[in-house]
């Protein structure tokens, strides 16, 4: 998973007057959870842009001016309600060998014969909950829509990885291929269906 460093400075003070006058600064008040005990610093806001405003995961590198580094992934993050300025960000800190808990985005690859041939692909899930040490996040959950015929689903049994786990039980639907109004039967990769809507009308001429 790729990383992104946002340099920063330590907190002294974390009162809402200091808080204001970081903010009116163009910076924003974070801590990092996790450790030993919390730690407050602050960042510009323009060094969040790649962090937040983006669908891709990516852990993060916090460099403060003492020299001190911290790996960390965004746990939580608060926007002004009518500007959508950042007003405060939480990280939580992660080691090398400690499983963590992170939202990862699904990416679908291919061509679905069943989208094709007029049906909708549905991805309920944009992101999905996985957990693993650090170096065995993905940076995305790669599903391969080709062989997803109209009616086809695709489950969460179907992305086991010895690398990380999902948080989710197996009978979930990631994506599947429903059928539209537009939707054009293809008599190889659909005779079941077609032979059921066949049958009653063969029904009525007897």
């Amino acid at each position: 998973m790729k990383s992104i460093t946002i340099n920063g400075s330590q907190r002294e003070s974390v009162g809402k007057k200091s808080t204001k006058a970081l903010r009116n600064a163009g910076q924003v008040p974070c801590v990092i959870y996790g450790g030993d005990k919390p730690l407050h610093f602050s960042a510009l806001e323009l060094a969040f842009s790649k962090l937040v405003y983006t669908p891709d995961a990516h852990t993060v590198v916090i460099a403060l001016d003492n020299g001190e580094t911290y790996n960390a992934i965004m746990q939580d993050i608060q926007f002004h309600p009518v500007t959508d300025r950042i007003l405060h960000v939480d990280f939580y800190q992660i080691f090398e060998k400690k499983e963590i808990t992170m939202d990862i985005p699904v990416k679908t690859v291919g061509s679905s014969k069943g989208v094709l041939n007029g049906g909708n692909l549905r991805v309920p899930f944009r992101k999905l909950r996985v957990k693993a040490i650090p170096s065995k996040l993905p940076e995305f959950i790669e599903i391969d829509i080709t062989p997803l015929k109209i009616g086809s689903k695709f489950y969460i049994s179907e992305l086991k990885n010895d690398d990380f786990k999902l948080l989710h039980p197996d009978n979930v639907v990631v994506c599947q291929v429903r059928r539209s109004r537009l939707a054009v039967i293809d008599v190889e990769e659909d005779e079941d269906v077609e032979t059921t809507d066949a049958a009653p009308a063969a029904d009525a001429a007897q």
